[in-house]
């Protein structure tokens, strides 16, 4: 049964409006100290968020009503969503609630929510929250007087020896044998949640870094900056001589990097770059490699080439994750820059990628060398804005112009049609060898959506 307010990543909104209005996020903080108590378990839950100016008044609801439920919470303040879920393993909280909206503009926020191992709740438990949840707000009982009473009853600090232990862990996992020393990097924060932990983790191996985006004011956050806008970090990265750019989102759970030559790799490129080194010295398990459905056709194809297999999920890192689980594999992601370590973290993280990143090019020399013989097939994402969220197999136009497509391609080329989990849109990816075929099948597929299920 489709969730009424998790999405594939939390729950998203505007705030000021459900389900980030305050009644609804206070019912939020409640559901989730009530099923902790359920659990029979100590409810101490840590709560951190990204540079948005919303986020402060978010964390207060959200606190006021764990703290309602019998919950204690300790506060972060601004630090990276896989920050938490680190600091949530490590530590006796039995949650971590963060409050981002990713690489999304600032007017948008989300409440993302992650167990004690570090990982994001099953869909069984996301659909308990959401029960006691709308049991909240169904009582009669969240007054805008009694929020604003139990809300001014709370004030929210910043743990600073968070931080601290955080990057504690980011440097153990440095690749051995890395010398960081005087390395070139300039590091795009998204004036985001790593605007001070990035700089401060690699100068740290000292490092020469190059901070942009590392000012956030509360609504510049992924603003013509970070993992969606990268010009202007491929032409700082060419003019300092850099060795490296790495490009985070607004909460820092993924990276996309620029060689020294200004190219962009994404995290297709990451895969194989760290796929070959983990087969190289035989820590690789199975030789196998997980990503979704939206990773490039090349990658797999290279892969093979080099006897490591491509294993697909469905869209969202939490799928790429229990595949990961499920397989014994150490190494998964997406294209989009979540990469995972497991035997490091089971949380996609930005920062850690760069890190193993820039000791792998301190080891070769340059990215370029990493990722020599990838090869990008043509690919394009087609978003039709829909009405309605049919099973996509049960609209006969849309399904006859997929099946042409697919015969025509054969082998040579993929088509991912699915629905977002967040936004009233159907996606059309196709790629294939030659560019003219992308363009035509993604738009033949996409009018047969416009006409059936058009907005």
């Amino acid at each position: 049964m489709p969730k009424q307010f998790f999405g594939t990543d939390g729950i998203r909104g505007i705030p000021g409006t459900p389900p980030l209005d305050d009644r609804t996020l206070f019912a939020i903080g409640r559901a989730l100290g009530d099923y902790l108590h359920d659990a029979d378990r100590a409810a101490n839950v840590l709560i951190g968020m990204d540079t948005r100016e919303s986020g402060a008044h978010i964390a207060q609801i959200l606190a006021a009503g764990l703290a309602k439920s019998g919950a204690t919470v300790a506060f972060a303040g601004v630090i990276t969503t896989p920050g938490i879920a680190c600091l949530v393993r490590q530590n006796d909280f039995q949650a971590g609630v963060v409050i981002s909206a990713s690489h999304n503009p600032y007017h948008d926020n989300g409440v993302k929510l992650f167990s004690h191992a570090g990982m994001k709740f099953p869909d069984a438990v996301e659909e308990a929250i959401e029960a006691n949840i709308a049991r909240h707000l169904a009582s009669g009982d969240l007054s805008d007087e009694k929020i604003s009473s139990e809300v001014s009853a709370i004030t929210l600090t910043p743990d600073e020896s968070l931080d601290a232990e955080y990057l504690a862990f980011l440097r153990a996992r440095v690749i051995q044998g890395a010398s960081l020393t005087g390395f070139r990097i300039v590091l795009d924060c998204a004036n985001g949640a790593a605007y001070k932990l990035g700089p401060e983790l690699f100068r740290s191996f000292g490092a020469k870094v190059i901070a942009i985006g590392d000012a956030p004011d509360g609504r510049n956050i992924n603003a013509n900056c970070g993992s969606l806008h990268l010009e202007n970090l491929q032409q700082r990265v060419i003019a300092e001589k850099a060795q490296l750019g790495v490009a985070f989102d607004g909460d820092a759970d993924r990276a996309i990097f620029i060689a020294d030559t200004g190219r962009i790799v994404n995290g297709d490129g990451i895969l194989l770059a760290v796929a070959r080194y983990l087969k190289m010295f035989n820590q690789l398990p199975g030789n196998r490699v997980v990503a979704t459905s939206m990773s490039n056709l090349g990658l797999e194809r290279i892969l093979s080439n080099e006897g490591i297999t491509l294993a697909r999920t469905d869209v969202g890192d939490r799928y790429v994750l229990e595949e990961m689980l499920q397989s014994g594999s150490t190494l998964g992601g997406e294209q989009s820059g979540h990469i995972i370590f497991l035997n490091d973290s089971p949380a996609g993280d930005g920062l850690l990628t760069a890190l193993k990143v820039a000791s792998l090019v301190s080891f070769c020399g340059r990215l370029e060398h990493l990722v020599v013989g990838f090869k990008d097939y043509p690919q394009t994402i087609v978003n039709v804005k829909v009405r309605s969220k049919p099973p996509l197999d049960s609209i006969p136009e849309v399904a006859q112009a997929l099946a042409e497509a697919e015969t025509a391609l054969g082998q040579n080329g993929r088509i991912v049609l699915r629905y977002s989990g967040t936004e009233p849109l159907a996606r059309v990816m196709v790629e294939a060898e030659h560019d003219a075929d992308v363009q035509r099948f993604s738009q033949s597929i996409a009018a047969a959506l416009k006409s059936a299920i058009g907005a």
